[in-house]
């Protein structure tokens, strides 16, 4: 085995890397503490560590003390807990004089895939001069594993499919500052394509086939490696009928009963308890995610209906039946899937007469964000709606202004009690901030 790892460390070595499009991913590393890159697959997380390797490289750093692992490289499979020293032990054979003498760089792409690595990686960090870079697949690696067994040693940042800015740095287009005319056209332009092809690096430039053949790819995976082989599901059409009424529900309420009583009458014997899990299992995998209801009670925001989104609107279009999913919801998707970018608690709110507002974001410094999404106001029924549902929550929570985000509107609605800005998508997803620092 350890004759199989130095073989893999000399190869990558030697090869050359695709770094891709620079992610508008900020990372600070912090002494004695991993980078985690976590995420849904294909999102890009193993391009992004290419990118740090190479800004080590351009710093100067050798290319000799950057240690890369692929652990779903097959040759790799046999690698389990009682064995993960060889990968040191592999390292330094090659390599005997830098051992404690010069800082090794350490990236172990989807290390979930070797179970029992948080002990290990914990003592390489205590025992080698080293600095080390993960990507996980799942949530629950983080957030449970991690907090347990690395006690603490590790530093996490999401990584989505491309954001609308990064599909433009994709596509050479210039979208900082001020817009010319012939600018504005060309972002107008690239939104309708990022609204056909979504986010997905991979997906970007291929045809309509090509595309939805990726994305329903990209389905099956995440469902049958993410959900079914990683949490030994002994009922995998139960899940997968599930994943797909949840993708032709996209920005719909749902509730566990309501989700029960459908597997039920298509004859599976789920209980509540593994609807639940199933649940939580796509979010663990960041496929789905589900948005609460806002309500200061903990109790009743669990109790409520919940709405499901989609980590991707143009993957809805390909894996949905194309009976249930509308533009409205996929738009409301794409708002919500760019919001969740930079919080990760995104609620609906429903104001005291019953009218509900899409979006709910508490922002730093205790300012809130409302919401709205609309693909055209163009109908008098449907503003006055929209506006009214938008105005009475701006009243109730003493905001002075709330957004709806429509297709290709744009104007100021003013209220007793503020101003409503009714922004075009493609401007509301360019005026975000990248970050929330």
């Amino acid at each position: 085995m350890v004759e199989t790892i130095k073989s893999i460390i000399l190869d990558f070595q030697e090869s050359r890397m695709e770094t891709g499009v620079p992610r508008r991913l900020h990372i600070e590393t912090v002494h004695g503490k991993a980078a985690v890159f976590i995420g849904v697959r294909r999102s890009g997380k193993s391009t992004y560590l290419f990118q740090v390797i190479q800004r080590l490289l351009d710093r100067g750093v050798p290319r000799q003390n950057i240690l890369y692992l692929n652990f779903f490289d097959d040759r790799l499979h046999n690698l389990r807990q009682h064995n993960f020293g060889l990968i040191a032990e592999a390292y330094y054979s090659i390599y005997p004089e830098k051992k404690n003498a010069e800082t090794v760089y350490c990236f172990f792409d989807e290390i979930q895939a070797a179970p029992g690595w948080e002990p290990f990686v914990d003592r390489l960090m205590r025992t080698e001069k080293c600095e080390v870079y993960l990507s996980v697949s799942s949530a629950r690696k983080l957030s449970k594993e991690i907090a347990t067994q690395m006690r603490g040693r590790a530093l996490s940042w999401e990584i989505f499919p491309f954001s609308f800015r990064e599909f433009l740095d994709y596509k050479g287009i210039e979208s900082e500052g001020a817009l010319s005319t012939k600018k504005r056209l060309l972002v107008q332009k690239s939104f309708t394509e990022y609204w056909e092809t979504g986010g997905f690096p991979e997906v970007a430039g291929l045809g309509r086939n090509l595309r939805i053949k990726t994305h329903q790819e990209y389905f099956h995976t995440i469902l049958f490696r993410d959900l079914v082989e990683r949490h030994d599901i002994s009922h995998p059409k139960a899940v997968t009928d599930l994943a797909h009424w949840l993708a032709d529900n996209t920005a719909s309420l749902y509730s566990i009963n309501s989700l029960t009583g459908y597997l039920k009458s298509l004859g599976h014997k789920a209980p509540k308890s593994a609807v639940s899990d199933y649940l939580e299992w796509f979010e663990d995998a960041y496929f789905l995610f589900t948005a609460r209801i806002f309500d200061p009670s903990l109790a009743r925001s669990n109790t409520n209906p919940k709405k499901v989104y989609c980590i991707d609107h143009a993957l809805v279009t390909s894996v949905s039946s194309g009976i249930l999913v509308n533009s409205g919801h996929l738009l409301e998707n794409l708002v919500f899937t760019a919001l969740r970018r930079l919080h990760p608690e995104i609620r609906y709110y429903r104001t005291k007469t019953g009218r509900e507002v899409d979006f709910i974001v508490s922002m730093r410094g205790g300012t809130r964000l409302l919401v709205q999404v609309c693909e055209s106001l163009a109908e008098p029924r449907t503003r006055k709606r929209e506006t009214a549902a938008l105005s009475e929550a701006m009243a109730e929570l003493g905001l002075k202004a709330g957004t709806i985000v429509t297709r290709n509107e744009d104007e100021r609605i003013e209220t007793g009690g503020g101003n409503i800005e009714v922004v075009p998508a493609w401007r509301f997803l360019l005026e975000l901030p990248e970050s929330t620092e």
